[in-house]
């Protein structure tokens, strides 16, 4: 994980500024840059700064931080762990990263007592869009789930309703086919 410190350290700096920005369309387009290195590291920081920032994304688009009293406090709160992140990722200290993102997590979940049950299920909603995208690159769906606190029946429902990307690797052959492939595997 150790090479992608620096790619981490701009995610991190871009999402701060995109807050700020109030810009969901870069905000989301930065939770989707994380899930490549989530889905090959398999890493729990990663995966969870990607569901922050698709929160974050979805709260900015709906334009729901106008209900919030405090959000610039939040804003300001929010923003300081994400210093304190971008300070353990240049001390590659990935236990102090993810402890920072935890705090940033905790800080969307307590900005505003009235909004908290709707947060919980944006960030629930975020959980399981990224549950699918790792899912499409390959995670099996029982470890895929698990690693972002989501059940397989969630998972599976949710990707049920989605379209299967276009992918070489995902075509059926044919019992012919097979079976010669199979062959020249034994020859």
């Amino acid at each position: 994980m150790m090479e992608e410190f620096p790619h981490l350290i701009e995610v991190v700096k871009n999402t701060k500024e995109s807050l700020i920005k109030y810009d969901a369309s870069k905000l989301n387009e930065l939770s989707n840059q994380t899930l490549h290195q989530a889905s090959a590291h398999q890493d729990m920081g990663c995966i969870t700064l990607a569901v922050l920032i698709y929160t974050l994304s979805k709260l900015v688009e709906r334009q729901d931080y106008r209900k919030i009293r405090n959000w610039d406090k939040f804003v300001k709160r929010f923003n300081s762990y994400m210093d304190l992140s971008i300070l353990a990722l240049k001390e590659q200290n990935e236990e102090k990263y993810n402890k920072y993102l935890e705090e940033a997590r905790k800080t969307i979940t307590s900005i505003s007592i009235n909004l908290k049950p709707y947060i919980q299920e944006v960030m629930r909603k975020a959980s399981i869009n990224k549950a699918s995208k790792i899912y499409e690159h390959g995670i099996s769906m029982g470890r895929t789930a698990k690693m972002l606190g989501i059940t397989q029946w969630e998972l599976s429902e949710y990707s049920g309703q989605k379209s299967i990307p276009e992918n070489p690797y995902n075509e059926t052959l044919g019992v012919k086919k097979r079976a010669k492939t199979a062959m020249e595997f034994f020859s």
